[in-house]
């Protein structure tokens, strides 16, 4: 990969944003779909250097924020059995459930621990025969190859004491309920390219003939973003309905054929309910039925936990791109990052958080 100053180049950045203002001639509402994206524009301030013709709509790419309020409350469950030891990646130990969270269980004395793979779950649960030990499965496409491994690893090597609370989410479905709703204004997609890099971009070729919207694929640093906004712009200026690959250094059109197998193995499509969203068919990914013993919402029968979402939080607007984070009442005061009422207050790739720590609590 090259030299990471090349993707956050001022010159090259120039010239991006000085090709969008000769070619932008009319109004353009974009939505970038990942919650890594929405960091950068709003740390490098890259909406500001835009054009006002052209609008960046923060969309559901932010795995922490979408899953579903009833997985939190049954994660909490499991976790504060003295049986199970109970593994997570950092980022959820804080996203409030209906009336607690995990660092919470943590603090009244149950074994919650962080990991920084599935694998280091694995690994507890060799040492630890005597408990079951439970990973905290979440994320896109994007983490579900190594999520996929470890169960199968787990099944293979008679690891019975250890098993995931599967909540993995699609994007391409949500795309498509962010578009059908009613009161949806968006005219061109930036595709997120992490989730590509597994899947590749095939997929995305009919939600652009169905909808008749451009898709780029598209990185992280502040050139890459720039460069996607000014491919999709091209695009609507041109009338062309495409989709086109910005992170072509990452992303093959095919995708990782090695993981997009494993996945299929292990994973068959649900339809998940997303949280401050609802219910999207076929946009989610549960174990198949041979891997259930290493299922841990059987196993457990935590599936009945059902909490009703919080009225106070407008996570789910922000999610959809219908607001942003400043125009909740409860932005900064009431909801904060040591104290927040939905997740993209507290996930690292969270739209609130974002605009808490770049632009303050009175950002709008």
């Amino acid at each position: 990969m090259k030299y990471i100053d090349e993707y956050r180049s001022r010159e090259t950045a120039e010239k991006c944003l000085d090709d969008i203002r000769r070619r932008v001639t009319r109004p353009w509402v974009i939505m970038e779909i990942c919650g890594g994206q929405t960091h950068t524009i709003v740390r490098y301030g890259l909406e500001d250097l835009l054009p006002s013709m052209v609008s960046l709509v923060h969309g559901p790419g932010c795995p922490v924020c979408v899953t579903p309020l009833e997985m939190i409350d049954r994660a909490i469950a499991i976790a504060s059995r003295r049986d199970v030891i109970f593994t997570s990646f950092g980022d959820m130990l804080r996203v409030p459930g209906s009336a607690s969270d995990l660092l919470s269980v943590r603090a009244a004395g149950g074994d919650v621990r962080i990991v920084y793979s599935p694998l280091d779950a694995l690994k507890i649960a060799e040492e630890n025969r005597a408990r079951h030990v439970v990973f905290f499965a979440v994320g896109f496409e994007t983490t579900a190859p190594a999520n996929a491994a470890a169960v199968r690893e787990a099944a293979l090597r008679g690891i019975k004491n250890f098993s995931v609370l599967c909540s993995h989410v699609l994007v391409p479905p949500a795309i498509s309920a962010i578009l059908d709703a009613p009161s949806n204004a968006i005219q061109a997609f930036l595709a997120a390219g992490h989730v590509c890099t597994v899947t590749g971009f095939e997929e995305y070729f009919p939600l652009a003939d169905r909808y008749r919207i451009p898709f780029v694929v598209t990185g992280f640093e502040p050139v890459d973003i720039l460069q996607g906004i000014a491919m999709a712009v091209h695009q609507l200026e041109e009338g062309r309905i495409d989709v086109e690959n910005q992170y072509a250094r990452a992303v093959r059109r095919e995708g990782n054929a090695a993981a997009k197998k494993l996945m299929s193995e292990v994973y068959e499509v649900t339809d998940r309910h997303w949280r401050g969203i609802g219910l999207i068919p076929h946009s989610g990914l549960k174990l198949r039925p041979e891997y259930h013993a290493h299922d841990a919402e059987r196993i457990f029968d935590v599936g009945a936990i059902t909490p009703a979402e919080s009225s106070a939080c407008i996570a789910g607007e922000v999610l959809r791109g219908l607001k942003k984070p400043g125009q909740c009442p409860a932005f900064g005061t009431a909801c904060t990052p040591e104290h927040p009422l939905g997740a993209p207050m507290v996930s690292s790739e969270g739209a609130c958080a974002a605009y808490f720590h770049y632009r303050g609590s009175a950002s709008g």
